[in-house]
């Protein structure tokens, strides 16, 4: 999980206003507790605690904001800059639509100091109460770069999508 989310050698976190939420963007449908979203190039839905459904709208198109949205708020603590977390996650490239890497076929969630992990995870998981989802398409110079993990199927400088499941914070 380290080799995928690990932070690479990027410019220091951008500031959270740089975060792009375009209310355009975000359709949100609402299903018990847990909304589907639809955010840029992916819809998002399923239960909370289960693998989610994803599906990505395969695109070349760029992606130049983070892109977060809520499909359920948690009612736990709140994530800082300074927080270890623990979370199911599932990552898809936006340009192949392919899943990359996730927790949930490993059957444990993952725990990692939000500090060693890439820079859209560190903007973008600031504020996820623990018990939320939290989706996140995040543009290649947030993710990897030009120097994505070999054998990993990330291209270089491509936008990548990731939906987590906050279980807890430490």
């Amino acid at each position: 999980m380290r080799n995928f989310l690990k932070a690479t050698g990027l410019a220091s976190v951008l500031l959270l206003t740089a975060c792009g939420n375009n209310a355009s963007q975000n359709q949100y449908t609402t299903s018990g507790q847990v909304k589907t979203v639809q955010l840029g190039p992916v819809n998002v839905s399923g239960p909370l605690g289960q693998e989610p459904t994803v599906t990505v709208t395969t695109s070349m198109e760029p992606i130049g904001n983070l892109m977060v949205a809520d499909s359920a708020v948690g009612s736990g603590p709140a994530v800082t800059s300074a927080s270890t977390v623990t979370a199911h996650y599932v990552g898809y490239g936006v340009q192949s639509g392919a899943m990359f890497d996730g927790s949930w076929s490993r059957g444990e969630p993952a725990t990692f100091p939000l500090n060693g992990v890439i820079q859209g995870w560190q903007v973008g998981l600031v504020g996820m109460q623990a018990g939320g989802r939290r989706v996140l398409v995040i543009p290649g110079d947030m993710a990897y770069g030009d120097a994505p993990p070999g054998g990993s199927g990330i291209a270089p400088n491509e936008p990548l999508i990731f939906v987590v499941d906050l279980v807890s914070i430490q």
